[in-house]
């Protein structure tokens, strides 16, 4: 079996194994999004407990739409010689290309409970135009 080698993975175990397993791959904060489309929209959920609307970020630009935001360390807890941090912060970021049928003017956002709501309301799809051909003599 031949396994392929990444150098940055390597670099990250080292990382982990010297200095007590606070490697870069598990530092990063991820948002996790529930996608889904019905008939008059599309609806996109992403988890982003513990921020508050002014921290997060909704963006549409060239067909794009990007979700980003920061969550800062709050309060540090210190036990005898070692620190103790299991909530994942930092920035995030997430991008998502958007169909044609996205009307972009109209998109809503709605953050309750830990989770940003988004709707994507859809316009009718471009129907394709016919051109005449003219045979020349």
């Amino acid at each position: 079996m031949l396994v392929r080698w990444d150098p940055f993975e390597e670099m990250n175990r080292l990382h982990d194994h010297y200095f007590g397993g606070r490697g870069l791959a598990r530092q990063a904060f991820q948002v996790a999004v529930d996608i889904r489309e019905e008939a008059d929209a599309f609806y996109v959920d992403a988890e982003v407990p513990g921020l508050a609307a002014e921290d997060v970020k909704v963006d549409v630009e060239n067909k794009v739409l990007t979700l980003s935001g920061e969550r800062k360390v709050e309060k540090e807890e210190n036990e005898g010689t070692y620190r103790r941090v299991e909530r994942q912060y930092g920035s995030f970021t997430r991008s998502f290309s958007l169909p044609e049928t996205v009307d972009a003017d109209k998109i809503s956002a709605d953050l309750k409970n830990g989770v940003l709501e988004l709707r994507l309301p859809k316009k009718a799809a471009p129907t394709p135009k016919k051109i005449a051909v003219k045979a020349t003599k």
